[in-house]
């Protein structure tokens, strides 16, 4: 579903970052990957500056800061962190793929509500339900002194 593509990454339609605005490390990873765990940087962590990207807008940044700003830090960085797969291809592509998947979610905007109002037969059959519902509870209560 996701796709990247060689001069960046794709995130929809019109919008796709330059590789050269995403740095990427690898660093030693923990997990799998048996005596290699020790000797290969196979963990992939992509930082993505929002202060200094060129293709959002201000109000995309705005929108990207308030969605993820639990994962920016002071300096407007955006971290990706991929170690779940054996090797630095599949890590990288991972960490790509969920760059996008988090600016796809921050970006999304909800189309407006447009606001309805119930039918006549909708009324009615909520207002009969409730004198049912209401005369159930009525016969279910102990008799009074007048009954």
């Amino acid at each position: 579903m996701t796709s990247t593509l060689q001069s960046g990454i794709f995130v929809r339609a019109g919008l796709i970052i330059p590789d050269a605005e995403v740095d990427m490390r690898a660093t030693r990873a923990a997990g799998p990957g048996g005596q290699n765990v020790n000797k290969v940087s196979t963990r992939i962590e992509l930082r993505y500056d929002l202060e200094a990207t060129t293709v959002l807008s201000a109000e995309q940044k705005r929108r990207v800061y308030t969605h993820l700003k639990t994962r920016i830090n002071r300096a407007g960085v955006l971290r990706v962190v991929s170690q779940k797969h054996r090797t630095r291809g599949q890590n990288a592509k991972a960490a790509r793929e969920r760059l996008a998947e988090l600016l796809r979610a921050a970006l999304h905007t909800q189309p407006k509500r447009k606001p309805t109002r119930p039918t006549t037969t909708s009324r009615t059959r909520r207002l009969s339900d409730k004198r049912r519902r209401a005369s159930a509870k009525r016969n279910r209560q102990r008799p009074g002194p007048d009954d």
